[in-house]
C-alpha cells in the first residue's frame, strides 16, 4: 500500500475576511465585479485549495477557491456571485 504523502493535506480551510478591510487587485471582472483576484497572503497556513470568503457583516461578497500562492500572494476565483467592486484597493 503506498503512503500517501505528508506534505499537504486534502481538507480545505476557509479564510474569512472583512470587506471593509481586505485589499486586493482584479485580475477579471464581469459586469463590474471582480471574479478573479489577487491579495495578500497573511497566514502563511493558507494553501491552494483553501476558500477565500469576504463578509460584508452577514453579506457574503467573494466566495471563492484559492488557486495558486507565489511570493506571498493569492489569487482567488468567483465567478458567480462576487459583488466585491472591480477596482484596485
Amino acid at each position: 500500500m503506498a503512503k500517501e504523502p505528508t506534505n499537504y493535506t486534502n481538507n480545505s480551510e476557509t479564510v474569512v475576511v472583512a470587506a471593509d478591510t481586505f485589499s486586493f487587485a482584479t485580475v477579471e471582472q464581469e459586469n463590474g465585479n471582480a471574479t478573479v483576484i489577487r491579495f495578500k497572503i497573511e497566514n502563511s497556513q493558507v494553501r491552494p485549495g483553501d476558500v477565500l470568503l469576504v463578509l460584508d457583516g452577514s453579506e457574503i461578497h467573494f466566495h471563492g477557491m484559492i488557486g495558486i500562492i507565489e511570493d506571498e500572494w493569492g489569487v482567488a476565483t468567483d465567478r458567480r456571485g462576487s459583488l466585491l467592486p472591480a477596482t484596485v484597493q
